[in-house]
């Protein structure tokens, strides 16, 4: 066999690694809960808090959590098919000005990574999120995707999902969560283990505060 040949044969299969084994197991965790991922396994190898994730289903969670996740996260949510067009243009011309360039990831770009991707930024990284964001619309409803994103994503040291941080943070049930509780859960996302939800800077009540705001107009799927 040439070394040509040999090479052919390992590209062919590292596209089926990277592309076909993941799409197998998106269709199974369509029914059956992730038990861990591999940015949970990343964190505790590189000295992370103990993994404290526990798994709750979506009509469990408090409506608020939901509606303050999607105001916080991703507010066109249910409209778009994994990709929000409108923010990747608000990006792209807040960049062009020289601006710090803003995030567009989505709900569904974000579960992609949470549950599949390890920590860190490249071309490659971001061509397979975005591979994998379009498998999970085409096989999930937006309610599952919400159910898992709300169960895996990183909520502080070791803490992963919303049941967790409901009990780490305000020692309850992310069933019973208020209102105000969700939108300082949600104030954090985009910096978990930098901001903290017992001890907000001015930065994390203002956002909390524009979260609360924004709650009652979001729409959420149905649980």
């Amino acid at each position: 066999m040439g070394w040509s040949t040999l090479g052919r044969r390992l590209l062919v299969a590292s596209l089926l690694l990277v592309l076909v084994l993941p799409a197998a197991v998106i269709v199974v965790y369509r029914w059956l809960p992730p038990p861990v991922t591999p940015f949970m396994l990343s964190r505790a190898v590189r000295g992370g808090a103990p993994i404290d994730h526990r798994w709750v289903r979506l009509p469990q969670m408090s409506r608020h959590v939901l509606r303050a996740v999607v105001a916080a996260e991703d507010t066109r949510f249910v409209q778009h098919h994994g990709f929000d067009w409108t923010e990747v243009n608000k990006a792209l011309r807040q960049n062009r000005r020289g601006r710090r360039l803003r995030g567009a990831s989505t709900i569904t770009m974000q579960c992609a990574r949470t549950l599949f991707l390890w920590p860190g930024r490249s071309v490659f990284r971001k061509g397979i999120e975005a591979y994998l964001t379009v498998v999970l619309e085409a096989v999930w409803t937006k309610a599952r995707i919400l159910e898992v994103y709300l169960n895996l994503v990183e909520w502080g040291d070791g803490v992963y999902g919303c049941e967790a941080a409901a009990r780490r943070y305000f020692n309850v049930s992310c069933a019973t969560l208020n209102a105000e509780q969700a939108a300082y859960l949600a104030a954090i996302l985009p910096a978990p283990r930098r901001w903290s939800v017992l001890r907000p800077g001015p930065y994390v009540r203002k956002r909390a505060a524009l979260i609360l705001e924004r709650m009652p107009q979001v729409v959420v799927p149905r649980r």
